[in-house]
């Protein structure tokens, strides 16, 4: 898999939008922006020093995976999450809202929960909100992230140098 990340860095470096035409993995399995539907009333959890505690969006191990975790340790023998912090799955009725995550560790909020596309599109221009590290965007490149519904962290562009997924997708 890293090898494969590797290859997709390199090759974006000479034609950056390959990555979104042919990108292999499935969208929260990137590292960068994403945005995640939640009810109205979602607090994402803390741990005892307030800090948001990390969640995947979903659970990202397939069967392989699992077994290899469990021989090696690295997961716990307690299905079906196999000790992973994994976000609620809610009915989709319920997920009314829009929140916008860093997944550069499993997942974390950047945002608070908006009502609306252009609600959070506005709330994370206003914020100065980290596009990629201390890279921000505008308005019009965080409301294509959110209707697209993610953003990976950043791409070489020769010429202009590192840039942020959110601004080079647009």
């Amino acid at each position: 898999m890293t090898v494969c990340i590797l290859y997709y860095i390199i090759f974006a470096v000479c034609n950056p939008k390959f990555i979104l035409e042919r990108w292999p993995l499935e969208e929260n399995q990137t590292m960068g922006r994403d945005v995640r539907r939640v009810p109205a009333n979602w607090e994402h959890p803390k741990n005892e020093k307030r800090n948001f505690i990390p969640l995947h969006d979903s659970f990202p191990y397939n069967e392989e995976e699992i077994e290899q975790g469990l021989r090696e340790g690295w997961l716990e023998d307690n299905p079906p999450h196999y000790g992973c912090n994994v976000m609620p799955d809610w009915p989709e009725v319920e997920r009314t809202h829009y929140q916008m995550y860093e997944t550069t560790t499993e997942g974390t909020p950047i945002s608070p929960v908006m009502e609306s596309p252009e609600v959070l599109a506005r709330w994370l221009v206003d914020n100065n909100a980290s596009a990629c590290g201390e890279m921000t965007a505008t308005y019009e490149q965080w409301l294509a992230t959110i209707k697209r519904g993610w953003a990976i962290s950043a791409v070489i562009i020769p010429g202009k140098g590192l840039v942020s997924g959110v601004e080079w997708s647009l």
